[in-house]
């Protein structure tokens, strides 16, 4: 049973003064900055509604979303930092979004990043939203903040066949998120051109299910590593109830500590947690682990331009987190001088899963509030949501990038591997 982690930095206490604010007769600052607050993001068509009930509109044409600003406080704060204030008045309930909170959020991003708003405001963001440090002890904190929070509360709204964490493949438009997770272990299995014995390790292994999966299904041995402890224990006992003891080895340790000799390298939804800086470290692993004749796949969220992690998100959900672009993620590869193979985007992939885990996060939305809180519930409710919106709208990426020595030419010469039954 998961119990109340006081020790999250989700509590909020900062923020709830701002239900309790002044709310008082509208003044003619709180109209302008409400106003200023619609000019800065280019003009959305959305409405602020003042705690008087007075509507505010600066947009073009017929407004598609409605936020409620509960007081004065709360405008105030929003005015002083958008970025990293909305999601926590959000969160307390300072604010409210009213009707389909992923349009309203694809609105706005789509208004914010086509309308620019002047760089003093993007280099202030830019300063605040500066991702915590991925040192050996830095990523154990960042890890813990965001995995360690219990294992049933992820279970409640990941598929139920490998507790994937990360984007599902659809060849199907209508399957289950489970049928989908499992087409995305196979498509990345296929990738890797998967035989019986070889070594395979992984980085970063969240709850096991890769490992379990390429185990049984293709015979191969794996030693997978993470530094969650919740995820290790629960990956152990379910390979060991799965009889996979002695295929499948779950060490509970840093990538950067990697030892021994592989055919494979795999990693699925870690490369955000690394850090640029130390991208030349993650290849120089790579290269010490893999023979002469390796191949490895490295599936990460991206971007199309260099850019932080939003700052709430940052600050509240994925301390430590950043996308990179393909360029960035180069410096893996370059220094080793690996061949990339082959590259696929999977971004509205990666949307539609997101649209199942908010789905079914939000059945579980009494459980959620019962066991942590009402604002932990809407924190993640917004981050969800919010991710959704940053794939359909382009914001983010989700690049699967192939890559083998430089001399081996025991290579396919087409694409067909990839979509054989």
């Amino acid at each position: 049973m998961v119990t109340k982690n006081k020790s999250l930095p989700l509590g909020f206490h900062d923020v709830s003064a701002a239900l309790d604010g002044s709310r008082g007769r509208v003044t003619a600052w709180d109209r302008w900055l409400a106003r200023k607050l619609l000019v800065l993001a280019d003009r959305p068509p959305v409405v602020l509604v003042l705690w008087d009930g007075e509507e505010i509109y600066e947009g073009r044409g017929t407004p598609v979303g409605r936020v409620r600003v509960r007081s004065r406080r709360a405008l105030h704060r929003l005015a002083r930092n958008p970025n990293l204030e909305f999601g926590d008045l959000y969160a307390v309930g300072a604010l409210e979004v009213e009707g389909d909170l992923v349009k309203f959020l694809e609105t706005v991003y789509t208004s914010i990043r086509d309308g620019g708003g002047g760089f003093l405001r993007r280099r202030l963001a830019r300063l605040q939203e500066r991702p915590r440090p991925n040192t050996l002890r830095g990523s154990k904190a960042n890890i813990h903040h965001h995995y360690d929070i219990g294992n049933a509360f992820y279970a409640l709204w990941l598929d139920r066949y490998a507790m994937q964490y990360t984007c599902a493949y659809y060849p199907e438009p209508d399957m289950t998120l489970e049928a989908a997770q499992e087409a995305k272990l196979d498509h990345v299995a296929r990738k890797l051109r998967l035989k019986p014995g070889d070594r395979v390790v992984e980085a970063g292994c969240g709850w096991g299910g890769l490992a379990r999966h390429f185990a049984s299904r293709y015979g191969v041995k794996v030693r997978a590593y993470n530094i969650s402890h919740e995820q290790i224990v629960y990956a152990t006992e379910r390979a060991r109830e799965m009889g996979l003891d002695g295929q499948v080895e779950y060490v509970e340790d840093d990538y950067r500590n990697i030892t021994g000799t592989y055919d494979v390298f795999v990693s699925v939804g870690m490369l955000e947690h690394v850090g640029v800086p130390n991208y030349p470290a993650l290849g120089g692993v790579i290269d010490r682990c893999l023979t002469d004749r390796g191949r490895g796949l490295i599936h990460s969220i991206g971007r199309n331009r260099a850019q932080f992690m939003h700052g709430w998100i940052e600050k509240r959900i994925f301390p430590g987190a950043y996308p990179p672009t393909l360029r960035e993620a180069m410096d893996i590869f370059e220094p080793y001088e690996f061949s990339i193979l082959d590259v696929e985007n999977l971004r509205l992939h990666y949307a539609r899963t997101l649209s199942h885990w908010l789905e079914r996060f939000e059945r579980h939305q009494d459980w959620v509030e019962r066991e942590y809180d009402r604002a932990f519930f809407r924190a993640w409710r917004l981050y969800l949501a919010g991710s959704v919106a940053a794939f359909t709208t382009g914001s983010l990426q989700l690049f699967q990038i192939v890559f083998a020595r430089p001399r081996d030419n025991d290579l396919p010469w087409s694409r067909a591997h990839l979509y054989g039954s």
